[in-house]
């Protein structure tokens, strides 16, 4: 599939796919994006804990850099991340990636470890992050009361249904420990009842520019 790199209005860049008329992150700004839905809305709920994360969507490692970065704002926080990707992005291709000149240069280093450890091993990015990287499919994940917080981040509704269906976020409620948060830019009905039906408590948030809404769903709690 034809694969293009192009600037978001916000000055960062992502991965077009023409094909499907799809990106790795909006068009309307990939970090702002990024820092609203799984920041702002997500690890923010746990400032200064010791959190276990998992990422669903690698891809271009935008988030986990972020994540890498708001975390070092805290004393001694530390982060377990798992990023599941089916389809890794290319070494060569995620380095033309500019987020680092975009956020902070001086971690220019960090943004490329992200790419270059090996998949399949806990890696030490840092004496307070720890980054593994999966191969897998969505669909084969199985981790029992493993993480504080998901970031859902597949491709969208539009071009893989598959990946919002009831079946996976059932996977995703199982994954998470009791309170864990998932959040997500998407919202669309069918996702918000796929959600619902998996057991998750559902809450609609304002969206990243561009995007009117987006959800956040927590395990184990009763919404009011």
């Amino acid at each position: 599939m034809k694969r293009e790199i192009i600037q978001t209005q916000d000055g960062s860049t992502t991965i077009h796919l023409p094909d499907w008329n799809e990106s790795y992150h909006s068009k309307h700004g990939a970090i702002q994006e990024a820092y609203h839905v799984f920041i702002k809305n997500g690890f923010s709920l746990f400032e200064g804990k010791p959190i276990a994360v998992l990422e669903i969507g690698f891809g271009t490692g935008l988030n986990a850099f972020i994540t890498f970065l708001e975390a070092q704002k805290s004393v001694n926080q530390t982060i377990n991340y798992v990023g599941v990707e089916a389809y890794p992005v290319a070494l060569d291709e995620a380095l033309q990636m500019n987020y680092a000149k975009q956020i902070d240069n001086e971690q220019a280093q960090i943004f490329e470890l992200l790419h270059q450890t090996d998949w399949e091993e806990k890696n030490a990015i840092s004496e307070h992050f720890a980054l593994t990287k999966r191969q897998q499919f969505f669909q084969d994940i199985n981790d029992d009361n493993a993480f504080d917080l998901i970031y859902y981040d597949a491709f969208g509704f539009r071009v893989q249904p598959e990946l919002w269906s009831e079946a996976i976020f059932v996977a995703m409620y199982k994954a998470l420990k009791a309170n864990g948060v998932l959040v997500t830019y998407a919202c669309r009905t069918s996702i918000k009842n796929a959600m619902l039906s998996a057991g998750f408590s559902v809450e609609k948030l304002p969206g990243a520019p561009g995007k009117r809404e987006m959800l956040r769903a927590t395990k184990g709690l009763v919404k009011n």
